[in-house]
């Protein structure tokens, strides 16, 4: 039995303190624990989509796994601005090597006998990850594009041009399993809880 403490767990439980969008004036701010349940919610209805309509044989609870951890890095980094992440190709490599520095660190927080375990899991490393990170991806995209929908009906204008950009982020996936969450999911987004729970 492992006798050594550990702090991955409680760096985990920081997600709540970081705050998301942050060049954007926000009627309410997302955390990246919001975030995080939006994209394992996602994930999961777009494995089941694939399976139920597109023939794929997805693993669903391995994808909802890889979607919980997606993000964990941004606990230390914060959530770098997608304007300035892909500014230049260069700002892009230099990132994606800091977030996999923190994977690494935040990893070895761990008792040695569970590292192994969670770096395949945040660094996708099962057969089949590859295929579930697309889903990940196109969960991650689908969230972003609701919290700009979130503050479109809030009245709030500062996010149309991100809107804009996010669903052509989202057309150029050319994903069926997107498309038809898209067709028969996003309309609930704009109406009440009452208008969604008595349609």
């Amino acid at each position: 039995m492992a006798s050594e403490s550990s702090n991955f767990f409680a760096i985990l439980s920081r997600m709540k303190y970081v705050n998301r969008w942050g060049l954007m004036r926000n009627s309410r701010n997302e955390s990246l624990s919001d975030h995080t349940l939006d994209v394992i919610f996602i994930t999961h209805a777009l494995v089941v989509i694939a399976n139920k309509y597109f023939g794929k044989d997805l693993d669903e609870g391995r994808a909802v796994l890889l979607a919980a951890f997606h993000d964990a890095p941004e606990i230390i980094t914060g959530d770098l601005p997608t304007p300035v992440k892909y500014f230049d190709p260069q700002i892009k490599h230099a990132y994606d090597n800091v977030e996999q520095s923190v994977k690494d660190r935040m990893i070895s927080t761990l008792p040695s006998e569970m590292q192994d375990d969670y770096s395949r899991i945040m660094n996708f490393e099962e057969e089949g990850d590859i295929e579930l990170k697309k889903y990940v991806k196109a969960a991650d995209k689908i969230s972003a594009l609701l919290k700009c929908i979130e503050e479109e009906c809030s009245g709030n204008t500062d996010f149309r041009k991100a809107k804009e950009s996010t669903e052509q982020a989202i057309a150029k996936m050319d994903m069926p399993e997107v498309t038809h969450f898209l067709d028969h999911f996003l309309e609930g987004y704009y109406k009440t809880l009452d208008e969604q729970t008595n349609s």
